[in-house]
């Protein structure tokens, strides 16, 4: 299909929250969805939403085999999840870099929950149902923050673990191993 192009932090589309896709539109969804795939992997990137290419649907897709953006990172499946919900199954967090096609360059620290509950349905119209845990967690929470107009750098809680990832990776700030899309 298409490479598309991301939009970028300041664009008040990526701010919108998504439309939830009536699973009779599921057939129709893919030539969004290789474009979604052709998009994430021109960039290298762990995953991407819809509304990073201008579409407001509920759809998110993301992978990690072995990608030079995230060297020491457990593998992640390939997933389609149309209509996501996600479900905490504690209150522990841990913080993480992370980054985003959407807001090239920059990465910060985030905290997100250890351990969730994902579902939704796949291209096939199946539920989808996972439990998952630290990487795939955190990947999986971020892509379906830009669903709900939320880009990584609200939820940055302390600014000083903020900023361009080639001065925070000189003074040895940025680790990789954590960093998503």
């Amino acid at each position: 299909m298409t490479v598309k192009r991301v939009l970028k932090m300041g664009d008040p589309r990526l701010l919108e929250a998504s439309e939830p896709v009536d699973p009779d539109e599921i057939p129709t969804l893919k030539p969004l969805v290789q474009d979604m795939i052709d998009t994430m992997n021109s960039l290298d990137g762990a995953g991407i939403a819809a509304p990073q290419i201008g579409v407001h649907k509920r759809v998110v897709i993301f992978e990690v085999t072995k990608n030079p953006r995230y060297p020491e990172a457990e593998e992640i499946p390939f997933t389609v999840l149309i209509n996501p919900e996600i479900t905490p199954l504690d209150d522990e967090m841990s913080d993480g870099w992370e980054g985003c096609l959407s807001v090239p360059g920059i990465r910060g620290v985030v905290p997100r929950y250890k351990k969730v509950r994902y579902q939704g349905l796949g291209l096939d119209g199946n539920r989808i149902e996972r439990t998952v845990g630290e990487f795939h967690a955190r990947v999986v929470q971020h892509e379906c923050d830009h669903l709900d107009g939320i880009l990584f750098p609200q939820r940055v809680a302390d600014m000083r673990l903020f900023g361009f990832e080639d001065e925070l990776m000189d003074s040895g700030d940025c680790g990789e191993e954590v960093q998503t899309n």
